[in-house]
């Protein structure tokens, strides 16, 4: 599957530093300079996104990333034709959103049951008149450019994925009473076929027990993931990260959607740590995206969240946690300069395998 060229991209303007300005990051930006933008994504619930679109039993992933964002990225960030890559694909959202707008687009997955599903949700994709041509791969990220779509490499104009955000056990919010609630904020009955689902859905889900899981690692620090140090989930997203350099093209964006979450009592800065990683391996921080995860009605934010994120949120504060809801997700936009090349200190596959 060969990329097309896009010289043509759409930029956003006000992308370059400010002359006269003195740089204070490592990437020649400094925070002032970024330009922020907020994308209303929220405006239909996740399931009406997803309904009829994709499989119902992609439901059942404990985090997918919402159809809206990956559409507005993908018609920002590419051309028709492009080639779109999504390293880590899950239930296939960017690939499926990528050929419905007309693009090419290839999926890696780590976990079997994803990258079934996956292909899966392309097959329906193609059955609901996507024009697209989609390839969706079993194999791990970190082998991308060395070992994995090596003739692709230096050539793919845009890179949008959603990582794991850590070790995350999540509930099925459609099991037990986690129905009748998520119907009674729908504005709706529970039915027979509703009360049959919910008396089986399991009680927890999780992105997946494959060895070399992402998900299943600690957390780690940024500068114990950069000295290449003791295993970790920052250290592994360091090496996907160094991948997607190698894959992308002169001037080609990377997209990542993020999101800061508390564990363990304390907030992890996902969003910060990502930032750091992804400088590391050679790519310039371009921008920084809110995708509201709340309606915009009248003059004002109704948020709509999941029935695990109000039970986390409870729970937090009953044990005198002063934490918040979050309505929104961190999308960090790179930019992988026209005359790069990655940074030969940056952690590489073989690293961590």
């Amino acid at each position: 599957m060969a990329p097309s060229t896009s010289a043509g991209r759409r930029r956003n303007p006000g992308c370059e530093p400010a002359a006269g300005t003195r740089p204070a990051t490592p990437s020649g930006w400094r925070t002032a300079d970024l330009p922020l933008t907020v994308w209303p994504c929220a405006q239909r619930t996740s399931q009406w996104q997803r309904h009829g679109r994709y499989l119902p039993e992609s439901n059942r992933h404990p985090a997918k990333m919402l159809p809206e964002i990956a559409r507005r990225a993908i018609d920002f960030y590419s051309d028709p034709g492009d080639l779109v890559l999504d390293p880590m694909c899950g239930i296939a959202t960017t690939v499926v959103e990528a050929i419905h707008l007309g693009r090419k687009a290839i999926g890696v997955e780590l976990e079997p049951r994803w990258a079934s599903l996956a292909a899966k949700n392309v097959t329906h994709a193609r059955s609901q008149g996507a024009a697209g041509r989609a390839l969706v791969l079993q194999d791990d990220a970190r082998g991308l450019g060395r070992g994995v779509l090596d003739d692709l490499a230096g050539q793919v104009p845009l890179i949008l994925t959603s990582p794991p955000y850590g070790n995350a056990t999540l509930g099925d919010p459609r099991g037990g009473k986690g129905m009748a609630r998520a119907r009674a904020c729908e504005g709706r009955r529970m039915t027979a076929a509703d009360r049959a689902r919910a008396a089986k859905a399991p009680n927890c889900c999780r992105y997946g027990d494959s060895a070399g899981s992402v998900a299943r690692l600690r957390y780690g620090t940024t500068d114990e993931a950069l000295s290449r140090g003791n295993e970790s989930y920052l250290a592994a997203m360091a090496s996907i990260y160094a991948a997607c350099t190698r894959m992308l093209s002169p001037g080609g964006h990377l997209v990542l959607v993020t999101k800061n979450l508390r564990a363990e009592g304390a907030l992890r800065n996902i969003a910060g740590d990502t930032i750091t990683l992804c400088q590391h391996a050679g790519l310039v921080f371009q921008q920084h995206i809110i995708a509201l995860l709340a309606v915009l009605r009248d003059d004002g934010l109704l948020p709509r969240p999941s029935y695990f994120q109000l039970t986390y949120v409870r729970h937090a504060l009953a044990r005198g946690e002063r934490t918040h809801l979050v309505c929104h997700e961190d999308v960090l936009v790179f930019r992988k300069p026209p005359s790069s090349h990655t940074n030969p200190s940056a952690p590489t596959a073989t690293d961590k395998r």
